[in-house]
């Protein structure tokens, strides 16, 4: 194998410093990301925002996802209080002097998670506590309040299932081949199967691969 991909790279691609690997980029020890997974700029952790110690929420980003460039995730520190006459948010303004509630009493959603192959469209925006599966794609522009079934197209404002990618084996197949926890020269071997346009020939061969 001549050439070993290199997951740790921040710009891998030569010359173009608008496409950054996020692994190697974030600082924020509660952005996790997968490796391979790239954002279409150069500072994606600009694009996590009201991303706040106390919540203590996190965002995880599974491996080879493809970010596109204005993408935003709200976290849960965008959230207030809606069960309360009023949702100003009084206590984190000094002057005020009202104590902060307690976590049990804010609208915490958990952490924000996207699954490995995923395809975000520009300028879409991910709301706090949104689960994305595996293979799903986000169209631009898209504003996702809630779970994103895998291998999935969603699009819209509140983000809607426009179709699945594939039918039900094919989408069980690949869940079940999870090619991108394979070391690197697997996957190298797996990419004509990966790209090919076939799915017919695409669903045999995994049958092949999957059940022996």
């Amino acid at each position: 194998m001549k050439n070993i991909p290199d997951p740790n790279l921040k710009f891998p691609m030569p010359g173009n410093e608008n496409m950054t690997y996020i692994k190697p980029t974030v600082q924020n020890p509660n952005i996790i990301a997968g490796e391979f997974s790239y954002y279409s700029g150069s500072d994606f952790e600009s694009r996590v925002t009201h991303f706040y110690d106390f919540c203590g929420d996190r965002l995880i980003i599974g491996k080879f996802c493809q970010i596109a460039a204005g993408v935003e995730f709200v976290m849960n520190g965008a959230n207030h209080r809606m069960n309360t006459v009023t949702t100003f948010p009084f206590n984190i303004f000094p002057d005020w002097e009202e104590p902060a509630p307690p976590m049990s009493e804010l609208p915490f959603k958990g952490d924000t998670v996207v699954g490995n192959d995923v395809w975000i469209g520009q300028n879409a925006t991910i709301l706090p506590g949104v689960h994305i599966g595996d293979g799903a794609i986000i169209g631009l522009n898209s504003v996702v309040a809630s779970d994103v079934e895998p291998y999935t197209i969603v699009a819209g404002n509140p983000a809607r299932l426009i179709r699945r990618r594939f039918d039900e084996e094919l989408t069980e197949l690949l869940l079940k081949l999870r090619w991108w926890d394979k070391p690197i020269a697997e996957i190298k071997e797996l990419m004509p199967l990966l790209t090919d346009s076939d799915l017919s020939r695409v669903k045999c061969e995994l049958r092949r691969i999957i059940n022996g």
